[in-house]
């Protein structure tokens, strides 16, 4: 996996030094919202999980990147590629920055911008794809920035503290990269 590189950021594949970082997100039930994590997770899961990382997306049908800004390697946020579609060459894009004393500084941008690009011009995808919930407002200017585009909303969708939301769908086509 070669690490992609920002101006301030870089997003790099998964070590297994990631396991605290991952059980604290994945545990994280302020998240699970956005995550559709319904239970915790062990670190022996996390463990498995990451033992399995090195697999290629062709194979696993997602891939998981660590968004990381120092050199010294500690991760922030995680960004994804899921439901990774060869054969339509498409995948869904998820995001996540764990503190939120790194939101709002342009790092979420960032790591979108450098996923976007990858998926565009590695993997030759011809669309992405992100399910944002309705109140989410910080992640629906987050992808239309980039040019993702409200194609539908599905009605009632995720039961959230026991209130259904709606959820949407946007959707970026490939015609610029």
């Amino acid at each position: 996996m070669i690490t992609l590189k920002g101006d301030s950021i870089y997003l790099r594949a998964l070590e297994p030094n990631d396991l605290e970082f991952i059980y604290a997100m994945e545990n994280d039930q302020s998240i699970w919202e956005v995550s559709n994590t319904q239970t915790p997770y062990s670190r022996f899961l996390i463990r498995q999980y990451l033992e399995n990382a090195h697999q290629d997306i062709y194979e696993a049908k997602q891939l998981r990147l660590a968004i990381c800004q120092d050199e010294d390697f500690p991760a922030i946020g995680l960004i994804d590629l899921f439901d990774f579609d060869p054969k339509n060459n498409r995948a869904g894009v998820g995001i996540l920055i764990q503190d939120s004393a790194h939101r709002n500084q342009k790092i979420g941008s960032e790591a979108l911008n450098l996923l976007i690009r990858y998926s565009f011009r590695h993997l030759n995808l011809h669309q992405l794809y992100a399910n944002i919930g309705e109140q989410n407002e910080a992640s629906k200017a987050l992808f239309t920035k980039f040019g993702f585009q409200c194609i539908g909303v599905k009605k009632d969708w995720n039961l959230i503290n026991g209130v259904y939301q709606d959820e949407a769908i946007y959707q970026l086509i490939n015609q610029q990269f």
